[in-house]
């Protein structure tokens, strides 16, 4: 049944309230088809409808980006997520997804209470010199409160708001299973991987509820950027840091989009666009560890032209093996080689969901191709990458989920650093670290280390291959070797048959009913009831009840049937 499918009882209220919001914003068509509207109706909740015809009318971008926020933090956060996935929604889309902002009223001091008193081991007031009771900024996930430690350095206390984990897990688990049904269900959705966003999504929120992980990649990514005296990364103060909670430096900074401000108080801007790209650059082709958020909120300028990062719950990851291929990529955009992206594009996009290969292969070298002769200095990588996804939407191929936060990191720097200097250019910041990486790469010592590595598998793989060998053909010689086949769509069919087989069943029952009701009506004597024998009015009364149900159930399903 599709509440058992949907979850268990202690879901049902969200979902109730998911299903309403959904069709106030204009999509029951959506919910319908997904079984949501059936499945809460047996289960006895009423879907409220009002002002859905107004909202209705709304472009449908906006509509969803409304339903997003009216959801709540995770749906929020869904948003956010979506809103680095050019790949996979138009630019009308991400601008509506960009809008999403998780700003929603600050708890007061005295809800929070408590659960600090557990993490702090004290009240705050007794932890800290001084804690400031108003918070400096509060979002769905946490909120953040300023405060000065007893040796009097000035700190930022993030605290995770009580309760937001079962809201959050809650809403996890009811995605996980409309995503299974709407691949299933609906074939449009497949090529938008929405198991996989969900899963994306779910790895995000866990990582940012552990306030603790954020701290562990401040002092990562802080290590790394060492190397570059005008990089600042705020300390951690792991005495006063737990899961829920997470206490770093105050930075007292010029916020990255007041540039205003940056002017008056003379700082060299261009220069400022410059080190912020060499970093960012650092993070991603160098360490493979990066800010995966760089927005100017998340980024301050300091006096001498300094630059501080803050704000580490969303950071990314790259192997070794998609460093060499974002080298490969960035290499082939800048010094314009059309096959070169062409071959890791179509490696990244992977199942082609029967797109045409050879015609997405043309329209890449042809649109790299274009660039042939631009100077450097005019080209803007940022808005190549941008394009590049765009070609790989139209074809309905979509990148992994850790190539779609790095091009929106690119693509994010690249704007705040033409905010900066209108004359920055990142193709000619990025060239020359790609190219030293590159000959990095292919030095004596790392040449011999990779064909180390590589004759070490071999060997290994060659060491085990007869045991593989022996324990295939012992099983086959028990008959116990197990060919696994999975066939598209044979669950759906199954249940199909398991509905036509339950209608018929029950036809039967009525047939037999109708049939011992007539000769029940034959019978002198017995109790009667409007003149007629009691037992075969009954049988009667019960077959005609059961086959309405029948006829209106096979309706139903033809009629869908005919809608999809």
């Amino acid at each position: 049944m599709l509440i058992e499918t949907l979850g268990a009882a202690r879901d049902l209220g969200r979902m109730n309230e998911i299903a309403g919001v959904l069709i106030r914003h204009g999509f029951g068509d959506a919910v319908r088809r997904l079984g949501l509207a059936d499945a809460l109706e047996r289960a006895g909740h009423v879907l409220r409808r009002e002002h859905a015809a107004d909202l209705a009318r709304l472009e449908p971008p906006v509509q969803v980006r409304l339903a997003l926020e009216e959801l709540g933090p995770t749906f929020v956060k869904l948003g956010q997520v979506l809103a680095g996935r050019a790949d996979l929604f138009g630019p009308e889309w991400i601008a509506e997804f960009s809008r999403l902002h998780s700003q929603v009223p600050a708890l007061p001091l005295e809800a929070l209470r408590e659960q600090l008193r557990e993490d702090l081991g004290d009240e705050p007031e007794a932890v800290f010199e001084h804690f400031e009771p108003e918070p400096l900024a509060a979002a769905s996930i946490a909120q953040v409160h300023r405060a000065r430690l007893n040796d009097g350095a000035e700190v930022v206390v993030k605290i995770r708001r009580p309760g937001i984990r079962e809201v959050v897990e809650a809403d996890l688990r009811l995605l996980e299973r409309l995503a299974a049904i709407a691949e299933a269900e609906m074939p449009t959705l497949r090529p938008y991987r929405p198991r996989e966003l969900v899963r994306e999504l779910a790895r995000s929120l866990q990582r940012e509820m552990d306030l603790a992980a954020e701290c562990h990649n401040a002092e990562r990514i802080a290590a790394n950027l060492a190397v570059l005296p005008y990089m600042q990364i705020p300390r951690v103060h792991w005495q006063h840091t737990h899961e829920r909670i997470n206490v770093q430096e105050y930075i007292a900074g010029i916020q990255g989009d007041d540039l205003e401000r940056v002017r008056a108080e003379g700082l060299d801007r261009p220069l400022l666009a410059r080190r912020g790209a060499q970093a960012v650059l650092k993070m991603i082709v160098e360490d493979g560890f990066f800010h995966a958020d760089p927005h100017p909120g998340n980024v301050f300028y300091l006096p001498g032209n300094r630059i501080a990062f803050i704000d580490f719950g969303m950071v990314g990851r790259l192997t070794a093996r998609r460093r060499e291929e974002l080298l490969s990529l960035l290499l082939g955009l800048v010094q314009r080689e059309p096959q070169a992206v062409a071959d890791v594009l179509l490696d990244w996009a992977g199942d082609s969901h029967g797109a045409s290969l050879t015609q997405l292969e043309m329209e890449i070298e042809a649109f790299v191709d274009q660039y042939h002769g631009t100077p450097l200095a005019e080209l803007h990588l940022g808005q190549m990458l941008a394009d590049v996804t765009t070609i790989l939407r139209e074809h309905r191929l979509a990148l992994p989920a850790d190539l779609a936060l790095l091009i929106k990191a690119f693509i994010s720097l690249e704007g705040m650093g033409r905010g900066l200097d209108p004359g920055f250019h990142m193709a000619q910041e990025a060239l020359p670290m790609l190219r030293q990486v590159l000959r990095a790469r292919y030095t004596p010592r790392a040449l011999g280390t990779r064909a180390w590595n590589t004759l070490r598998g071999a060997l290994a793989t060659a060491e085990r291959l007869p045991q593989d060998v022996s324990r295939a053909l012992r099983n086959l010689r028990r008959g116990r070797l197990q060919l696994h086949i999975d066939i598209a769509h044979l669950k759906r069919v199954g249940d199909q048959l398991d509905r036509a087989a339950n209608r018929l069943a029950l036809a039967m029952v009525i047939a037999a009913m109708i049939i011992g009701s007539s000769i029940v009506m034959t019978v002198k004597g017995g109790p009667t009831l409007f003149g007629l024998p009691a037992f075969g009015f009954l049988g009667f009364s019960a077959a005609a009840l059961g086959g309405v149900w029948l006829i209106r159930s096979i309706w139903r399903s033809t009629h869908r049937r005919d809608d999809d």
